[in-house]
């Protein structure tokens, strides 16, 4: 089958070459079945493509994984959609994704001026439909099945990183600015060809080096518009990491712009926890505890901490199911552990902790 991108990997697809990470490390050993936890840790080392065994999945097999995908039960998130609150932002929503859409078209083929103003209108919007009845993070886990990904993926990191301001307690100028970042920091996927995003066979020399030029090619639209360079800077940024493994520059620490360090965080959070073909979005626990176990190293250490702490304190008291069936109650967050925290099982309390074994898999 030859090399495919990490995004059209699918569960039961065998790895045919060693994948090694930015830092020459390796991540998955050649001959490994993938799974989808598999597939989520190479787009958490942002691993492009992969060499794959074989002739991979036939029509018929994308089929009963969409409806595998689709018959998956997700009882809370289920409930939230079923809300007037949900049905309210879902419409908001899809105005705001096909008024960014058509800004971003004219600030790419025009060159048209920014209004900042009116993008931070149009992400207040969606933060007071957000917050009408129920959570943010519920309504973004909720919204998670959308048509055109790339322009819906930039509104919710633009909506995580104005909520990870105020975790940060950051003050309302820094905070419209970083959601400013957050909205136009893949800007520079409309000069990407769409058929190279979407390919699944192996990809030229210069295809691969076209999808790598997203963040360059980013700046380079942004770099003559009126806005603060902060923004500009998360476009070109975001995908550098605090210990130099990242690219385009491969600078880190500090080097890296404190607003591209925020983006980082949503943006990868984001990923994680959206839909692909072939499974329903993970559990936010999941993408917390892969941040644990791959990534602390790779994003300011307050920042990252920050971030997780707070997603894990919004579902306290939630009802979750475990990897081993049972059913469970949040009750306390483990600072050095937060995907590891306090639950109770009946009249048990269970610190997660102790048993490396269980994860929650699932929201109820």
């Amino acid at each position: 089958m030859g090399k495919v991108l990490t995004k059209d990997l699918r569960p039961g697809m065998k790895v045919n070459a060693d994948v090694f990470n930015d830092e020459g490390k390796m991540i998955v050993p050649s001959q490994t079945v993938l799974t989808d936890n598999i597939i989520t840790r190479l787009e958490f080392h942002s691993v492009i493509m992969v060499e794959i065994e074989g002739e991979g999945f036939t029509d018929a097999d994308i089929k009963a994984l969409k409806k595998n995908k689709e018959t998956h039960v997700e009882s809370y998130f289920t409930l939230v959609r079923s809300t007037p609150a949900f049905k309210e932002y879902k419409k908001e929503f899809d105005a705001a994704s096909n008024q960014f859409k058509s800004k971003c078209n004219a600030i790419v083929s025009e060159n048209a001026p920014i209004d900042t103003d009116n993008m931070l209108e149009m992400v207040a919007g969606l933060m007071v439909k957000a917050k009408a009845g129920t959570s943010f993070y519920d309504m973004l886990h909720s919204m998670r099945d959308y048509d055109d990904e790339s322009y819906a993926h930039s509104i919710n990191v633009a909506l995580i990183t104005n909520v990870f301001c105020k975790w940060l307690k950051m003050g309302d100028a820094e905070t419209n600015l970083a959601t400013l970042c957050g909205l136009l920091h893949d800007i520079g996927k409309m000069k990407v060809p769409y058929n190279i995003l979407r390919k699944t066979g192996k990809l030229t020399d210069a295809e691969r080096q076209a999808v790598q030029r997203h963040t360059i090619e980013g700046f380079n639209i942004l770099e003559g518009q009126d806005i603060d360079s902060h923004i500009k800077n998360a476009a070109l940024m975001h995908h550098e990491r605090y210990d130099g493994t990242g690219y385009p520059l491969g600078i880190k620490g500090t080097q890296i712009d404190p607003y591209a360090r925020l983006v980082a965080i949503a943006d990868v959070y984001d990923a994680i926890t959206s839909p692909r073909v072939y499974r329903a979005a993970l559990c936010p626990f999941t993408a917390i505890e892969i941040f644990e176990e791959e990534g602390l190293q790779k994003y300011d250490i307050h920042y990252v901490m920050t971030f997780l702490q707070n997603v894990v304190y919004t579902y306290i008291q939630h009802p979750v199911r475990l990897s081993d069936g049972r059913t469970a109650n949040i009750v306390e967050a483990n600072p050095n552990a937060y995907s590891k925290p306090l639950v109770q099982i009946g009249d048990e309390f269970l610190d997660m902790r102790d048993h490396r074994e269980l994860h929650i898999v699932e929201i109820l």
